[in-house]
């Protein structure tokens, strides 16, 4: 008798698998949600690079004043392999031109905060290791704490690619996306979010 009630019990119906959406899928989501310029990258064409680092170390203004930059970021070698466990990733093209450099963060901030939600959405289809990495840095807060352990977003905050030592030039430029250094704010930028997929 014991045995009988173990083997009903060993045996409870498991709900169905849910079906995780196919590319198809996604790229209705990110139509719906307004992302109309994307392409699909193989995550192995993905360039890392050491310089791209350097030029955080040297150079920019958010090294060390933004939670989600370096030095709070991991180490470059770190990075790579980090971008070999996906299977694919999504890149989506904002082109844009500003007056002034303020008015770029607005933007990126706003932005941001749509691709935030469009992660999570594909998050829930499935898609657990579903990672964003915003186009322009964090910016989600006006006053950053400036280290991760004291960030007042972390569910929030996510690194740019250049953080994690991505060369977006290169990367970019493999598929056949547009990309050149800027003389002045005038001029359209070309700026790229990454999605991360298993």
């Amino acid at each position: 008798m014991a045995d009988r009630k173990t083997a009903r019990r060993g045996t409870a119906k498991s709900s169905p698998a849910r079906r995780r959406p196919g590319t198809g899928d996604l790229e209705g989501l990110f139509l719906a949600r307004g992302f109309e310029d994307f392409r699909w990258l193989d995550p192995r064409e993905i360039v890392v690079a050491e310089w791209v680092r350097m030029k955080c170390l040297y150079g920019c203004r958010e090294y060390g004043h933004n939670a989600a930059c370096p030095p709070n970021a991991p180490p470059v070698d770190a990075c790579a392999r980090f971008f070999r466990e996906y299977q694919r990733a999504v890149v989506f093209h904002f082109a844009k031109s500003v007056e002034r450099p303020e008015d770029r963060h607005a933007w990126g901030r706003k932005l941001n905060l749509e691709l935030l939600k469009l992660e999570h959405e594909v998050f829930k289809a499935g898609f657990v290791k579903a990672f964003l990495l915003f186009f322009d840095s964090c910016g989600l807060c006006l006053d950053c704490a400036e280290t991760r352990a004291e960030c007042k977003e972390p569910k929030l905050s996510r690194p740019t690619p250049d953080a994690l030592a991505m060369d977006v030039y290169a990367t970019v430029r493999k598929i056949g996306y547009p990309i050149e250094v800027l003389s002045d704010y005038e001029q359209e930028m070309n700026r790229y979010a990454f999605l991360l997929l298993d």
